[in-house]
């Protein structure tokens, strides 16, 4: 099965890569570094030519409203004229748990214009809903930084490694399209500040961190399962304990 993966070179991306080619696949990275820009158009054609299946786990390069939306709503409207020209059977992306539940943020309200994209397009798809990744708390904590403390909420969530992340994306990949949402998540819950206090304390930062039930996470007032995914979400096996000796936080 030829699979193009969009944004194939990334955290997610190539993991998902790695691990489609181990099992057999032929799996295509697709990014600004290997000839392909989901903006212009350029390269997406030749890309795509005989592919089976799309997967998009692009991210946009800025997080504020306007070039985000744009990211979103450009790239992806690219991405679906490119698949219905080369007949793909099977559109895949990467989204978040509670995108539908976080609109205050600019981030999210693109994320949810990128889904109705993909629903409103007739081409058969599977989005699949992860949770926060692992690799990204300490930019929750540096976004949540005041001073010396670093505010959060006791709001749950349930975090996963990206490996887990890009395993699940792969599963889905490779079944028929679902045609709806599939969720994937970590093995375990805590409070988000229970979460940024382990990782902090492991690593040795000296930040302070203070549970503040309104502090927001990433602009969005949390109410306490916003971050949270259903009952019959897949769940990924990697403990935080076992993630964070191996993971040591990215050079500054």
């Amino acid at each position: 099965m030829k699979i193009v993966v969009i944004g194939g070179t990334g955290l997610i991306g190539s993991k998902l890569v790695a691990n489609l080619r181990e099992h057999g696949h032929e799996a295509v990275p697709a990014a600004p570094n290997t000839g392909v820009d989901t903006l212009t158009g350029e390269g997406l054609d030749a890309a795509l030519a005989g592919a089976d299946v799309v997967v998009d786990v692009s991210n946009s390069p800025s997080f504020a409203d306007d070039p985000v939306m744009d990211f979103f709503r450009t790239s992806t409207t690219n991405i679906l004229a490119a698949e219905e020209k080369a007949g793909v059977g099977h559109h895949v992306a990467l989204s978040v748990v509670g995108t539908d539940r976080l609109t205050d943020s600019g981030y999210f309200r693109a994320k949810e214009v990128q889904e109705k994209l993909i629903k409103d397009s007739g081409r058969p798809y599977s989005i699949v809903h992860a949770t926060q990744f692992f690799e990204f708390v300490g930019g929750i904590a540096d976004e949540a930084t005041h001073g010396d403390e670093v505010h959060v909420s006791d709001a749950l969530i349930q975090p996963m490694a990206s490996q887990d992340v890009a395993d699940g994306v792969a599963r889905v990949a490779v079944g028929t399209p679902v045609n709806g949402t599939v969720e994937i998540g970590g093995p375990e819950r805590f409070g988000v500040d229970e979460f940024v206090r382990t990782a902090l304390a492991f690593r040795g930062d000296p930040r302070t961190i203070v549970t503040h039930p309104e502090a927001r996470y990433w602009g969005v007032l949390l109410e306490k399962d916003t971050l949270l995914p259903g009952p019959d979400a897949q769940l990924g096996a990697t403990r935080l304990e076992e993630w964070l000796p191996l993971n040591p936080p990215p050079a500054k």
